[in-house]
């Protein structure tokens, strides 16, 4: 029989979830609505950090915004599987959805009240307000966000290792690989190199500059509003010295990039037979090869503006980026180390981790996280099978990019189309193309929810829309 949302659990199982926010709420309801007692641990507002400025649950913090809602987009093809799955954040979200295009923009004050009220008033939820200073024993998810408290970040250090654990992100920007304009760029390796690629295709795609362009783009850098850091975030100026923003490198010189990240030693450009003045390379991001990062581009420029320097760069002037550069505190684990895709860590069975910790990036995805997770602890301690869903959805697509990257250089991500595996049937058109992507996701999760036992259809209803 098709499992609802019945009570399965007996009254002395309990869950603890620490992380009051947005995957934390979502794994609490989802574990309650399955009748197990959950322990909600939120330190705010006994000790608060230095992003919020509540003490509600699931408050939004940097944006009022969840994305995209166009079916046919990775945000939005995640919201109809996380709606499809039962989330509570997402429809709550859409209840106090603001005017916003296509766009799911709410009103964070309505939002974060009412998933506040309905975590507080549900009876098989324990809020509790202290700060964890340690992992719990028995049944847990962690959930507590990019800005874990020193405390518990000793206890993760001391549980998952010291090398497995992240303070700062410094991310560069990644670019869909088909909007990068090959007729200006090329491929090569340094000095002609073995490729993994073969003998006639170098490992990187290089965006050649000559002087005039390379002084115009340094000129734009320099001038491009910069993203203040937050106080508790200041150390960022000298812990990245190894990792230096871009914008902080021109400042040093007008050929400081040119002999930093622009290097072009051991290049050619087949277009001219000659080594360019400056060269942008860009590295494989994933094993499909739809994705690039732009290697060693991290930046703290204003996003709008970041898109618009960027775009100066030849070949890129088309660029579609599916993540912009940017710098700050944020505490993740090395989940390709760590973590199964259902988010169950490898160690300790009965620990699961959610949210931005994982690696996880944004509002849904951090939200997916928990979803995942709290409806995997249930299905752990009713002795089912986890789920694992197809990497053809964007859930199952995202949770393998961030538990089976490189570890060495993993970052966090968030969902975009160029994680999806490529189409057995070669589709032309990117209009044409995402709308396969997109059918294919909702067709694949309805057949795998088929195969198990998670719900009655009728919870299936966004995926059965025409």
């Amino acid at each position: 029989m098709p499992q609802t949302l019945a009570h399965q659990a007996t009254p002395q199982q309990t869950v603890t979830v620490v992380g009051g926010g947005l995957a934390g709420s979502e794994a609490a309801w989802q574990l309650a609505n399955r009748g197990f007692h959950v322990r909600l641990i939120e330190m705010r507002p006994v000790r608060p950090t230095a992003a919020h400025v509540s003490d509600r649950l699931a408050e939004l913090v940097c944006s009022n915004s969840m994305g995209s809602t166009q079916p046919d987009r990775a945000m939005g093809i995640l919201k109809n599987e996380m709606l499809a799955l039962g989330s509570m954040i997402i429809n709550t979200a859409f209840k106090h959805a603001l005017p916003a295009g296509s766009a799911l923009a709410v009103s964070r004050e309505d939002f974060a009240a009412e998933v506040t009220e309905r975590i507080s008033s549900h009876p098989n939820i324990e809020l509790v307000r202290e700060e964890a200073s340690a992992i719990p024993e028995g049944p847990t998810i962690l959930a507590t966000g990019p800005l874990t408290s020193d405390t518990l970040t000793a206890q993760i250090q001391a549980l998952t290792g010291q090398q497995y654990l992240y303070f700062y992100d410094a991310m560069a920007p990644i670019v869909e690989a088909e909007s990068i304009d090959m007729g200006i760029a090329f491929r090569a390796s340094r000095y002609d190199k073995s490729s993994a690629l073969g003998p006639e295709e170098g490992d990187y795609i290089n965006c050649p500059l000559n002087r005039e362009e390379y002084e115009a783009f340094v000129q734009a850098v320099l001038a491009a509003p910069k993203i203040q850091l937050k106080e508790f975030e200041k150390e960022l100026e000298r812990y990245f010295e190894g990792c230096m923003p871009i914008e902080v490198l021109a400042s040093r010189g007008t050929e400081s990039l040119a002999f930093g990240p622009m290097r072009p030693i051991g290049l050619r450009d087949p277009r001219t037979g000659k080594r360019p003045y400056a060269v942008v390379q860009l590295r494989q991001d994933n094993v499909a090869g739809t994705l690039y990062n732009m290697v060693g581009f991290q930046t703290n420029l204003r996003w709008g503006a970041q898109e618009e320097v960027l775009r100066m760069i030849p070949g890129l002037a088309q660029a579609e980026f599916v993540r912009l550069g940017q710098m700050h505190r944020n505490t993740f684990v090395n989940s390709p180390t760590l973590l199964h895709p259902t988010l169950q860590c490898r160690t300790r069975p009965d620990l699961f981790f959610a949210g931005q910790i994982t690696g996880t990036e944004g509002y849904v995805g951090s939200t997916m996280g928990g979803l995942i997770a709290g409806i995997n602890v249930a299905r752990h301690l009713n002795g089912q099978p986890l789920l694992e869903l197809p990497r053809t959805t964007m859930i199952g697509a995202l949770l393998h990019y961030v538990t089976h990257a490189e570890p060495e250089n993993f970052q966090p991500m968030k969902a975009n189309m160029g994680l999806l595996p490529e189409m057995e049937e070669q589709v032309r058109g990117k209009a044409n193309r995402y709308a396969a992507y997109a059918e294919r996701a909702r067709r694949d999760l309805l057949a795998y929810l088929h195969t198990t036992d998670f719900a009655s259809l009728a919870s299936l209803a966004p995926l059965l829309a025409a």
